[in-house]
């Protein structure tokens, strides 16, 4: 039985334009370019030609992916959580108990992370920490670097 993966609506939607992306628009435009490569003639010494077969599997391939993850996509109605509690879904927002330094982040499924809008996983190391804890609560990560440790300040729910 193969595994659910975790997402928020919105993180579906973005795969799934970007599905749609792949089938209606680059797809069929490789598929024009290696009919235009293909009328220069002799195939062995053509570049072109080669390169736009070896794009058509990268669009295969990312196309089997995609298809894959929607169809086992977990869409977590994240307007139904509570805030009492870190769950995915959550926004946190924490203080690093030695500098104080405030961060905010977003837990969601591994496919929508992005640490540059403040997005982790929640299989990430700091995402599996907090799971479950409350406002008050100081949590201890172990990154590569070292070992920080928060105070969890406040728990909203990210809607979509």
């Amino acid at each position: 039985m193969t595994q659910k993966i975790p997402m928020t609506q919105s993180g579906y939607d973005k795969l799934k334009q970007e599905l749609d992306r792949i089938i209606k628009v680059e797809r069929p435009k490789n598929i024009k370019d290696i009919e235009e490569a293909r009328a220069h003639g002799d195939l062995s010494e053509n570049a072109e030609y080669h390169a736009a077969k070896e794009r058509q599997g990268h669009l295969d391939a990312k196309k089997r992916e995609l298809q894959h993850k929607l169809s086992h996509a977990q869409i977590i109605d994240v307007s139904k959580l509570s805030n009492e509690k870190v769950v995915f879904g959550s926004t946190v927002t924490l203080a690093d108990t030695e500098s104080g330094d405030i961060r905010k982040y977003t837990l969601v499924g591994q496919e929508e992370a992005d640490l540059k809008k403040g997005k982790i996983s929640v299989q990430s190391p700091v995402g599996k920490a907090l799971i479950s804890h409350k406002v008050g609560d100081v949590v201890t990560i172990k990154t590569p670097a070292k070992t920080v440790e928060y105070e969890i300040q406040e728990i909203q729910i990210a809607l979509d």
